[in-house]
């Protein structure tokens, strides 16, 4: 089952998440954050998150401002407000007694999780997806129109079968992101997922953010995953191994008990 929330970016606009509620025994709850330009009903972000949610896993799930069913528009965001922003759903887990267990990120979303983790209350682990070890990767996207963007202060980029707005203040944000500084000081179990076959974001990110990272920490190939996970029973199989790698770190006793910790 699935429940539909809503709730307010930091920047005003409301954005839309679903929370993949857990079948059976109640394990954890989780927050999952998309990739750059995709959103939660992304194969990565849809598939990873029901499938932990029959692994007793409930994952919230949401799009980013000017996303899928989100409002706002999608150029007045910034890593540091995807980051915040995840901060703010797992806020918003907290207030519905849901408290987040565990950030799971998906490509640039796995960047985000990295930095939120330490401001988001009660999180246990993290676990990312093909992620890139510095959030500045995405400007191969849009190198295009870097150099009108940065002289007319904005414009629109193409992408994903969309338009998009791309704005200066987006690029400078991101040019001052500090995510190898976050990963250091990161004092949460780590689990980095990578695809050896990944043509979008190169493996050798996956091995800049395991040797930056403080143990507890673990390193699993995707051998056939593409990037996107699209490909049959990759998500599945990338949510069994984070169901099972987390379970150490974020079982606790349901209500009424005292927390495994």
């Amino acid at each position: 089952m699935t429940e539909e929330v809503r709730f307010k970016s930091v920047v005003g606009p409301e954005l839309a998440g679903a929370i993949d509620l857990p079948d059976g025994e109640v394990r954890g709850w989780g927050v999952f954050v998309h990739g750059f330009t995709l959103g939660k009903d992304s194969p990565a972000a849809s598939r990873v998150s029901k499938q932990l949610a029959r692994e007793g896993i409930g994952m919230l799930r949401y799009d980013n401002l000017g996303i899928g069913d989100s409002d706002g528009d999608w150029g007045d965001g910034s890593f540091t407000i995807k980051v915040q922003d995840t901060v703010r759903a797992a806020a918003l887990m907290a207030e519905r007694g849901t408290p987040v267990d565990l950030l799971v990120g998906h490509s640039w979303g796995g960047a985000a999780a990295i930095a939120a983790a330490s401001e988001a209350t009660g999180v246990r682990a993290v676990a990312t997806i093909g992620a890139p070890a510095d959030p500045s990767h995405v400007e191969r996207q849009y190198d295009a129109v870097m150099e009108r963007v940065l002289s007319e202060g904005s414009h629109e980029w193409f992408v994903g079968g969309r338009t998009l707005v791309l704005k200066r203040a987006f690029v400078d944000d991101v040019h001052q992101a500090r995510l190898r500084d976050r990963i250091r000081e990161l004092r949460l179990p780590l689990l980095v997922m990578h695809s050896p076959t990944d043509n979008t974001v190169d493996i050798a990110n996956a091995g800049e953010i395991f040797r930056e990272a403080r143990h507890p920490r673990s390193f699993v190939s995707l051998e056939g995953a593409d990037h996107l996970l699209t490909a049959r029973g990759q998500a599945q199989r990338a949510a069994h191994i984070i169901s099972a790698w987390a379970d150490q770190y974020i079982h606790r006793s349901r209500p009424g008990g005292k927390d495994s910790r």
